[in-house]
């Protein structure tokens, strides 16, 4: 790549260091366009902490920690890394812009805005799910996990206007959905009403079960 020319020297050592920490730990894989990113994320920070600027968004610091716990727990070893071959001492609000780092490498998202995008949205779905059913969902359960895989695909989909592979479903799913589970279905419509009214897309009626579906499983199974 011609462009790691354009950087100090060190800042390649350490962002080779990094992915030689993070991408066995979670078993990703950095393209060129990320390594990139990355090294220019570094460089950036270490510019901006020697100017005493902090610009990590720390109000988002509890919807990353939650929504992408494994990520956000190797972006806080990164940033340690970081400070330890750099010799500096990054905030650890430094962790939360990490995290869109290295959750980018996970996906098929490759620009960190459209995984603060997509992070704030979720977060909105979370926060309809909590207080319909006045329950704090376990973030650390297996069908939450899924839950949130699931919504980055769909909000991923949407957002960047891409046609569903799968075949449709029966339409008549959705209706014995409704009279099945009720309440996981009034929540998937408010779900649906958000995001009309957020982003002006219209969920169809195969999106709408499979958020029926995985409402029910993270609201009442979250010991799975």
């Amino acid at each position: 790549m011609d462009q790691v020319k354009g950087f100090d020297p060190k800042t390649i050592e350490v962002t080779n260091k990094v992915l030689q920490l993070v991408e066995p730990l979670l078993q990703i894989k950095f393209n060129d366009f990320q390594y990139l990113a990355l090294a220019d994320h570094i460089d950036f920070a270490v510019t901006r902490i020697k100017d005493h600027i902090d610009i990590a968004p720390a109000n988002n610091s509890w919807e990353v920690q939650n929504l992408f716990p494994k990520e956000f727990a190797a972006a806080k070893k990164v940033v340690n890394l970081i400070n330890q071959e750099m010799q500096i001492k990054l905030p650890q609000s430094e962790s939360v812009l990490m995290t869109y780092h290295l959750v980018n490498a996970k996906s098929d998202v490759s620009q960190v805005q459209e995984t603060i995008q997509i992070t704030n949205l979720i977060r909105g779905i979370i926060d309809i799910i909590q207080l319909q059913y006045s329950m704090q969902l376990d973030t650390s359960s297996f069908n939450y996990s899924r839950f949130v895989s699931h919504l980055r695909i769909l909000l991923v989909r949407f957002l960047r206007n891409k046609q569903k592979e799968e075949a449709s479903l029966d339409p008549a799913m959705l209706g014995f959905m409704k009279i099945k589970y009720s309440k996981a279905y009034e929540t998937a419509e408010r779900i649906t009403t958000y995001l009309h009214a957020k982003m002006g897309w219209d969920l169809d009626s195969d999106d709408e079960f499979y958020l029926v579906l995985h409402i029910w499983r993270v609201t009442s199974r979250q010991d799975n």
